[in-house]
């Protein structure tokens, strides 16, 4: 795609436009609309200065010209000249070509409209020695085809002799449209817009690289999500060496080779902060500040909003000041380090040694066979390395070595610093010959720290701990199963789903067909959201969700095997959790067929120890056979974590009673015990705001409802519970009666 770009676009606003036709609900130019508003948001989305957009209106109310005598371009105005689009320009189309009072004329010519575009391309892309310069030009025409249209041979020759002369690509495509190559014909067309279906045909066909087309088609095709390319530049200049040319002059080589980037990786748009821009254009202060951090607008171009600037304010302790800190400027800061949770100060002097000092190189270390090499290996974005273009001998000397890589099967290994002060990375280099290119693909490799490794137990087998290999355990697949998920497997392959026109076997999933689902998303509802600003996106398109589920004629197909490999599996559907009072306790029969309960339990416990408290909580409410024995054991509880918060001493033993407390909830929650739990957390919180648990304990209470969320049992939790959610919120903040220290009592 070219770096500079000149289109008009030329939309029919006519009456006739207005009308539904063929079982559509919206109007033509809405349907027409939506090709042109997607055409032009995506070079708004470009941000290219270079590309040039302008708009014509065809069958306008008024006639606006930019020439001295108008005769003959009646009804035809100019709704933005060409150049850059910005967000105010499409506020002003949508103004202008959304307009419902359509006058009932059939004036505007389609013909003179070109003419026109014709004109201020090449007014727009020449400079001012009149020379033209180097722009991709086109002319869109978006009509129905319904109005007027001057059929005279010889002004449509000399029109598409002009078109052809400017290097201009015409496009027309046309609301219902007969495009035999799309497959699509209207029926009963009146004569009048297949006469002029015709003429606009004869026109495109005399016109160099004309595209003319069907509006169902362009409208399809908006799905389809376009590919950005990214120019290449180079990464690296120099030369490539093995060994050292400086010291072993006769036996070191050295190439010089240019580097440039083979894949780059696509992101989505990022977002930027923005505020609404005040009627009197002053700085607007953001009140929500983080720190010290002020937010203040900066002037933004058109639109509503306005970019949001950050700065940064510092401060430090000054005794002597009345206000107990002062500012200080950046510069005057020293950089500290974490090292845990102490922070080290390096000074600026130290921090040198920490930087390795480097220069630009591009030299082999090593060489590795390819089956030695492991694929998990490579990092990040790949490069592609050839000879200087203008030097036959490095070509001749790469080629040799590209050559000697693939005859041996070998991989080389090399060290890369971009340039002078940057950090080395080291490369894979693989050898790549085509018919008309002759390179060395580079992928980065890791460093030793940047390699994680970790053991895990096999799969196939069990070690137990001392060391016997059972291949036979409830945790290991059985032979059924292998053999149901393999056959499960086969049915559900997709290397033989594939077929073309013939019916011959292709790839079914191809890369180019593979979209990210993020990035065009993304991409669609950004454009969606510039055009129509108070409408809700619509659903993704279907070509971003193709590969979301599998195909249907497999899922069918592969239901027998499906249905076997569940059998053979012994899948149950898991009941769901159920909250509230535990009416029933399921029995668990042990493989010994002993009852372990009765055993463990066989004396029924009435307390609770603070020691070991939370085995014993739970203990007792599995044994508990009345509510009265339930109620026990949650205030024995709560008696233990208030005896641990009066006890603590400074926070030691906050977190026993954290946990506690987080037990004590989720059982309170099972066993239907909410007003008993919320009883106890609003005396807590009654205790602690009175500084009844041997001192202040707002640093429990933070800990344990703020941090740990342990509040108040509300009704979205379990339905039984008396509380909101507003008020499990506000029971959060605490007020406390402790005198403050910074007032006189």
């Amino acid at each position: 795609m070219s770096d500079k770009q000149a289109t008009i676009y030329i939309v029919d606003v006519g009456a006739t436009m207005k009308d539904c036709h063929n079982g559509r609900i919206e109007t033509d130019l809405d349907f027409a609309m939506r090709y042109v508003w997607d055409k032009i948001t995506t070079t708004m989305a470009a941000s290219r200065k270079t590309w040039q957009l302008g708009v014509i209106g065809l069958r306008t109310d008024d006639t606006n010209v930019p020439l001295d005598d108008d005769d003959g371009y009646e009804h035809i105005s100019v709704l933005k000249d060409l150049g850059p689009m910005e967000m105010s320009h499409l506020r002003s189309l949508q103004r202008s070509l959304n307009n419902e009072e359509i006058d009932k004329n059939e004036g505007g010519d389609a013909t003179s409209a070109i003419a026109l575009a014709v004109d201020m391309i090449n007014k727009g892309t020449t400079n001012a020695k009149g020379v033209p310069l180097k722009f991709e030009r086109r002319i869109i025409l978006v009509t129905d085809g319904r109005g007027e249209i001057d059929g005279d041979e010889a002004y449509l020759s000399g029109l598409s002799k002009q078109i052809n002369e400017a290097n201009i690509t015409l496009v027309v495509v046309g609301v219902d449209f007969d495009d035999p190559d799309y497959g699509y014909k209207e029926e009963d067309k009146d004569t009048k817009k297949a006469d002029n279906e015709a003429l606009l045909k004869s026109l495109a066909d005399e016109c160099y690289g004309s595209v003319f087309g069907t509006m169902a088609e362009a409208v399809e095709d908006l799905a389809v999500p376009r590919l950005k390319s990214t120019r290449p530049y180079s990464t690296f200049k120099g030369k490539l060496t093995l060994g050292n040319p400086e010291k072993y002059e006769l036996t070191a080589v050295s190439i010089d080779v240019e580097r440039y980037f083979r894949t780059k990786s696509a992101k989505p748009p990022s977002a930027s902060s923005y505020v609404t821009r005040s009627d009197t254009g002053a700085s607007v202060q953001s009140s929500n500040t983080i720190g010290d951090t002020d937010m203040h607008d900066t002037t933004a171009p058109g639109g509503d909003l306005s970019s949001v600037k950050t700065s940064y304010a510092y401060k430090v302790k000054d005794e002597t000041s009345t206000l107990g800190w002062k500012h200080v400027d950046r510069d005057d800061l020293e950089k500290g380090y974490e090292y845990g949770s102490t922070a080290v100060h390096i000074a600026a002097s130290d921090e040198n040694v920490t930087k390795l000092e480097t220069f630009q190189s591009f030299s082999i270390i090593g060489f590795i066979p390819w089956e030695k090499y492991e694929r998990y290996l490579n990092m990040g974005e790949s490069c592609v390395t050839i000879a200087q273009q203008t030097n036959d001998r490095a070509q001749l000397a790469l080629s040799s070595l590209i050559h000697a890589l693939f005859e041996t099967e070998s991989y080389a290994v090399a060290r890369i610093v971009a340039k002078d002060g940057k950090d080395p990375i080291i490369v894979l280099l693989a050898p790549s010959i085509e018919p008309h290119l002759e390179c060395l693909i580079d992928v980065p490799l890791p460093f030793a720290e940047d390699i994680r490794p970790y053991r895990f137990p096999p799969l196939d087998r069990v070690i137990t701990t001392t060391g016997a290999v059972l291949d036979k355990h409830r945790n290991l697949p059985s032979h059924d199963l292998k053999e149901a998920m393999s056959k499960y497997v086969d049915a559900m392959d997709l290397s033989t789903l594939g077929r073309n026109d013939d019916n011959e076997p292709i790839e079914y999933m191809t890369i180019e067909e593979t979209y990210s689902p993020l990035i065009h998303r993304m991409d669609q509802a950004i454009r969606r959201r510039a055009v129509t600003s108070d409408e809700t996106v619509g659903p993704p398109a279907d070509i971003l969700l193709k590969w979301a589920q599998p195909p249907e004629e497999l899922v069918s197909a592969s239901s027998s095997q499906l249905e076997a490999l569940v059998e053979a599996a012994d899948v149950k559907r898991v009941p769901p959790k159920t909250k509230g009072k535990r009416k029933g306790r399921d029995t668990i029969t042990p493989l010994s067929g002993l009852d372990i309960e009765s055993l463990l339990n066989s004396q029924k416990r009435l307390k609770i120890s603070a020691e070991n408290a939370i085995p014993e909580f739970k203990q007792m409410l599995d044994n508990s056979e009345t509510e009265e024995t339930i109620e026990n054991a949650a205030d024995q509880m709560g008696v233990i974590i208030r005896g641990l918060v009066s006890k603590s001493t400074g926070n030691t033993e906050y977190d026993r009673a954290i946990e506690n407390m987080k037990v004590m909830r989720d059982e309170s929650i099972k066993y239907d015990l909410v007003e008993k739990y919320n009883d106890f957390l609003r005396d807590l919180k009654s205790k602690v705001a009175k500084a009844e648990l041997n001192g202040d304990r707002r640093e429990f209470w933070f800990q344990a409802v703020k941090q740990n969320r342990l509040g108040l049992i509300d009704d979205e939790t379990i339905p039984t519970s008396t509380v909101s959610p507003q008020e499990a919120r506000e029971f959060f903040s605490i007020k406390s009666e402790l005198p403050d220290r910074s007032k006189p009592a």
